[in-house]
């Protein structure tokens, strides 16, 4: 059981270094003029919502820690896929000083 749990703690400290990233952009995001926001809007709401589900991923681990985590795994690289995806697609018309780079 030792080795269960020290993959789930492996795990919740990968996915809350993950959501920390996404946590920086969210905010960098947040920050900008309500005009910017707008256009961004979907992906930045999407983004909110994934940061969300990581914390509830990483409360599960810590608490219930699973033998068979491969059904979230999945789960949460098609979640983040697709947000990479419409990330990349708005990223696309905005410009990096749009968001302060």
């Amino acid at each position: 059981m030792k080795n269960v749990q020290d993959y789930c703690d492996n795990v919740a400290t990968e996915l809350s270094v993950w959501k920390a990233k996404a946590h920086d952009v969210a905010r960098a995001f947040d920050k900008l003029s309500s005009g910017d926001k707008l256009r961004l809007f979907d992906p930045i709401n999407n983004l909110h919502m994934y940061i969300e589900e990581l914390d509830n991923r990483i409360a599960r681990l810590r608490t219930a820690c699973p033998s068979d985590w491969k059904a979230d795994q999945i789960e949460m690289e098609t979640q983040f896929g697709h947000l990479k995806g419409t990330l990349n697609d708005r990223n696309a018309n905005v410009s990096p000083g749009d968001y302060g780079g």
